[in-house]
């Protein structure tokens, strides 16, 4: 007999960038395995170091970064910790970013435009990905932009539940802020059993994150309106649709989103706004002076280690969510 055999044996390790290491601390705590220590460096001229400090040979390696300001930073270090994976030897490496990085620029709306998630995507692979897994992503067609498998886990159980929980549920209306949230809203009112909305704006396109809100589709007086989207960044349209409701008789209004990006003007606006809830989960990091009494923040950390353990296991992702993808 030539050759030897060794036993076919699998290693799952769990690495985490630098942008949000509480999430992957939690991830970790319920995989039952510790993060693989990692040195990480930025220099003085903003370049990144990466070296892993055991070996990874023959690994299943999960990098988990949250792609969280300053973006562009947070990106290219997770691409050279996959580079560093693929050239230290791991058998498969699978990209955990629980918040897609330029997930909104996935068409051109308008000509001499890129499709900057298609070129993510296209990093990633160059760089020695095998896998992407995200929770939410902002177009179910980024899904295709990536040559491998992509695992598009949902929130909606984990907000659902809690909505459940403390609202009655035949008071509620679910209420998509746009047409470009129809499908989601559409998931949410089957999850629910409850009726369904819709507000009707127009973004400008020549001025960033400007919105006007036109009219409302759908019974809303007397109602909860559950206003459900997949992030919230500066809040305007969230608030704007908010306030369109409020004027046409809804008896409270409530927000749910994946991911609470919370940029410039948002804490201040949903503060101020007739919203009596803001319910999110922790995809991104949510420094303290960004969290207002209003905010609910739920761990995506159990879903997550679920979905990696089905993933090690050779298990199915899409039983997580009644084969929704």
């Amino acid at each position: 007999m030539t050759g030897f055999k060794r036993p076919n044996v699998k290693h799952l390790m769990l690495f985490s960038g630098r942008a949000y290491p509480e999430l992957a601390a939690e991830v970790a705590e319920i995989l039952d395995v510790d993060i693989v220590p990692t040195r990480a460096i930025s220099y003085a001229n903003s370049e990144i170091y990466v070296r892993f400090e055991e070996s990874v040979r023959g690994s299943d390696a999960y990098v988990l970064q949250s792609h969280a300001a300053p973006v562009n930073e947070w990106l290219m270090e997770q691409l050279i910790m996959v580079d560093a994976l693929k050239r230290a030897s791991a058998k498969r490496i699978t990209v955990v970013a629980p918040f897609y990085p330029y997930a909104r620029q996935d068409k051109k709306h308008r000509g001499r435009e890129p499709i900057s998630a298609r070129l993510v995507a296209d990093l990633f692979k160059t760089a020695g990905a095998d896998r992407i897994m995200s929770v939410d992503l902002h177009a179910a067609q980024i899904q295709g932009f990536f040559d491998g498998p992509v695992d598009h886990l949902w929130s909606l159980p984990v907000l659902a539940d809690h909505v459940e929980s403390r609202y009655d549920k035949s008071e509620i209306t679910v209420v998509s802020p746009d047409a470009g949230r129809v499908r989601l809203a559409d998931m949410w009112s089957d999850r629910l059993n409850v009726p369904l909305a819709i507000v009707h704006k127009r973004r400008d396109h020549d001025v960033a994150n400007t919105v006007v809100v036109h009219e409302v589709v759908g019974e809303v007086e007397g109602r909860v309106c559950l206003l459900v989207d997949d992030m919230i960044d500066t809040a305007g349209t969230i608030c704007q649709a908010a306030e369109a409701l409020m004027a046409r008789g809804a008896k409270a209004v409530v927000a749910a989103a994946t991911h609470a990006v919370l940029s410039g003007p948002a804490v201040d606006r949903l503060t101020a706004s007739s919203i009596e809830e803001v319910i999110v989960t922790n995809t991104l990091p949510i420094t303290p002076e960004r969290q207002f009494p209003k905010l609910t923040v739920l761990s995506i950390a159990p879903l997550i280690a679920r979905a990696i353990r089905e993933v090690f296991e050779d298990g199915s992702v899409t039983s997580l969510f009644d084969g929704q993808s």
